[in-house]
């Protein structure tokens, strides 16, 4: 049947979408091509004595109701005949008739409404010529998405990787039973034999792994031992699929889906795609691209700035902990020495740590140089982020990355969720006072508060927040 991780459901918001700007950008097309096929049909019924008689109708002034209804109806009619899933399987013969009837469905809709509304349509033509370019495109879409997701998978790229656990015989036999297609979809980086195994190195291959799902196999295992598998996902944020009836959370929601034709229970910590996780992405690419356009001018006073005032490259860059922990580049200006990360280890024996945990704060760091304690104040140099938001590495708002080296020094794996969702430039810490704050576990607990209950919302009101924090100069210091 279908898979739906987050990935997947992202993706299938992903193509409704495509699929919606499809149809109307069809429909605005057909109205173009009106009146040049009105006059070739007319010009080629003419011999046979038949006057063609069209309507006067400018763009798509008199049929907007109809886009109304068949943009957005069409890509849910689709995902409710599952269209959508497994785009990998999709074949020709597969996909044209789902369309098809997913399309006459729409059409019997706009149908239903006509007559119950009595409503008009000014131009048949531009209605059959735009249904018919919106089915070329939607299966030219698919079509190619299948071709590119198995070129990609065959060559063992995009694959998402994951870990089964379970019984190894009973792990054997639940992986041979998945068919080849649905297979293609996974990389399996690690098995773990949940009769003998250390439940520690099961932690510690999730980390080490930085896997965002783990396939539970379980017929005959110990469901204590299992139960505390669970509650490592859980605590880090992965998602755990369980081919058993079996559940006992705390914070996970249960869910339930297929692997091919084999039931599962998903226990999900961290919020569920939805329109607004969509969104969520849009914002944060649209809202990254306007405040790189607006703030150009400040990134060459910031540039002559740093030149002025130290010696060395004006941006930083550091690997930080992604999300599930995979690292990335993050982009910083410059604001502490060029040999700032050399002097960290004998600056912490010295001086100690203002922060308790795996964190490094200081008040009066003296690496910073003057121009950049400037920066650091009004968050001046976190402007490069928008780049690693643009790259879809981070989001505007999300959890702190972690330095990798910081994030090995996590001791506790319940801190580990903080990395369950995509990392951000700002967060719930960072307009609760972050300088007064001095304990890593406060700093999480803020963190874990906004996986628990994000909502687009929030994320607005995080956003506006964060503008008198900015300009009122409470940045780290």
């Amino acid at each position: 049947m279908v898979t739906h991780s987050l990935t997947d459901r992202f993706a299938i918001r992903a193509f409704q979408v495509m699929d919606g700007v499809a149809i109307l950008f069809s429909f605005w097309v057909a109205s173009l091509l009106r009146e040049p096929t009105l006059g070739l049909i007319k010009v080629s019924m003419a011999p046979f004595g038949v006057d063609v008689v069209g309507y006067n109708i400018e763009g798509l002034t008199d049929i907007y109701w109809l886009l109304f209804v068949i943009v957005p109806a069409t890509p849910v009619v689709l995902r409710k005949l599952a269209f959508y899933d497994q785009p990998m399987q999709h074949r020709l013969g597969r996909s044209l008739p789902k369309l098809v009837l997913g399309l006459a469905v729409v059409f019997f809709l706009v149908l239903v409404l006509a007559v119950l509304f009595q409503l008009q349509t000014s131009s048949r033509l531009v209605l059959a010529m735009g249904v018919g370019l919106a089915a070329g495109l939607i299966l030219a879409r698919d079509m190619a998405v299948a071709h590119w997701s198995r070129s990609r998978a065959r060559r063992g790229l995009g694959r998402e990787p994951v870990v089964l656990a379970g019984v190894p015989e009973e792990i054997e036999d639940w992986w041979k039973g998945i068919d080849d297609a649905t297979r293609l979809y996974w990389n399996v980086v690690g098995r773990f034999d949940m009769r003998n195994g250390d439940l520690d190195e099961f932690r510690r291959m999730l980390t080490r792994e930085g896997v965002g799902r783990v396939l539970f196999a379980v017929k005959t295992a110990d469901f204590g031992r299992v139960s505390e598998a669970i509650e490592i996902c859980e605590v880090q944020g992965v998602e755990a699929w369980v081919a058993a009836s079996f559940l006992r959370t705390r914070i996970a929601r249960p869910t339930f889906d297929f692997v091919g034709d084999q039931a599962m229970f998903v226990l999900r910590s961290t919020p569920d795609l939805s329109w607004s996780f969509l969104l969520k992405e849009v914002m944060d690419r649209v809202g990254a691209a306007l405040l790189l356009a607006t703030t150009s001018w400040l990134w060459v006073v910031v540039w002559v700035g740093i030149r002025l005032s130290s010696p060395g490259p004006v941006f930083f860059r550091q690997m930080r902990a992604g999300r599930y922990g995979r690292p990335f580049r993050m982009w910083k200006f410059r604001t502490m020495d060029v040999n700032a990360e050399d002097r960290l280890a004998d600056l912490k024996e010295r001086k100690g740590n203002e922060m308790t945990g795996p964190a490094f704060k200081m008040k009066d760091d003296p690496r910073i140089f003057r121009f950049g304690g400037w920066l650091r104040r009004y968050s001046i140099d976190e402007l490069p982020q928008l780049v690693n938001v643009l790259r879809g590495e981070m989001s505007l708002v999300g959890p702190r990355p972690l330095p990798l080296y910081e994030v090995e020094a996590i001791e506790q794996s319940a801190h580990r969720r903080r990395m369950s969702m995509k990392p951000g430039m700002t967060c719930i810490w960072q307009v609760s006072g972050r300088n007064r704050i001095a304990d890593f576990e406060d700093w999480v607990e803020l963190d874990l508060r906004y996986i628990d209950n994000w909502s687009l919302w929030l994320d607005v009101k995080l956003l506006l927040r964060t503008v008198p924090t900015v300009f009122g100069g409470k940045g780290a210091r």
